[in-house]
């Protein structure tokens, strides 16, 4: 059986590097697959220049790299506010990542259901209702663009597990598919290889990195909860031939980070465990 791929997210790089500055840096570890960020002012599609969106294609290129997926992560954005202004807002952003997303010929957007953690939150059917309406809405956007949005299982959200990916991906459409965050699914108790099972062809990008329970966290594997094996296993049987996204969450700016020396350690865990190893 073939060994799966592994690529590397921009994620420790969001204010020590642009998102060109950081795909380079990610070359230097041995990566020529990449999630790109979209978070200002990493890479944000509205500060980008003409002259910045071909310095990334030309520079992907002539490094044969490419993008595994774009993530937007759900930080001043919210798809299922109470607010309509809110949501308009977050899928106005949603659409320049798509349109920037097929311009870098990337084939993923990835979408995360808006945080919950006040102490009244809205009513979960109005919550659900507002984000497939949304999320029906950058289908529309998204057509004849060759990107496809996955839905992602994130713990502060209102939709955390694998039964409500597959619930709400049928909800929305069968365009829809599944970025399923192995450390996510750990992190509540969810078996993340029966997670995949589940899933079976709504897998279309997997990220994988490790926490312990008493904090949530995504750091280097080994350290933590997340065993590799099971999950490799997993996605052996159900024939997946995507990426595996090494999602390490470090700021590099901060005194005694080391995010490469993470992203080394982890691909080590994960080249013994069923993923190719860095050349």
């Amino acid at each position: 059986m073939p060994k799966h791929h592994v690529a590397a997210s921009t994620f420790p790089f969001l204010y020590s590097h642009s998102g060109l500055d950081a795909l380079k840096h990610l070359k230097t570890l041995g990566y020529d697959t990449y999630e790109m960020m979209i978070f200002p002012p990493h890479c944000w599609p509205r500060e980008l220049t003409t002259k910045d969106r071909r310095e990334y294609k030309a520079w992907l290129n002539g490094e044969g790299g490419k993008f595994s997926s774009f993530c937007y992560p759900a930080l001043d954005n919210n798809p299922n506010s109470v607010d309509r202004l809110m949501r308009k807002y977050t899928l106005d952003r949603y659409k320049e990542a798509i349109d920037l997303s097929a311009e870098w010929e990337c084939p993923y957007v990835v979408a995360i259901p808006g945080p919950v953690n006040s102490l009244i939150n809205p009513p979960h059917d109005w919550m659900l209702n507002w984000f497939i309406e949304g999320m029906q809405e950058l289908v529309v956007y998204a057509k004849g663009t060759g990107v496809q949005l996955l839905l992602e299982n994130v713990p502060f959200t209102y939709l955390p597990t694998v039964q409500d990916m597959i619930d709400t991906a049928k909800l929305i459409g069968p365009e829809i598919g599944v970025n399923y965050d192995i450390c996510n699914a750990a992190y509540i108790k969810e078996d993340p290889a029966d997670g995949i099972r589940l899933l079976g062809d709504l897998c279309k990008n997997v990220h994988i990195s490790d926490s312990g329970y008493d904090e949530f966290k995504h750091e280097r594997l080994g350290t933590g909860i997340v065993d590799p094996a099971p999950v490799a296993k997993a996605l052996d049987d159900i024939g997946y031939t995507g990426e595996t996204v090494l999602e390490i969450i470090t700021d590099a700016l901060q005194p005694g980070a080391d995010p490469d020396g993470d992203i080394r350690a982890s691909h080590d865990i994960l080249a013994t465990n069923g993923w190719q190893g860095l050349t």
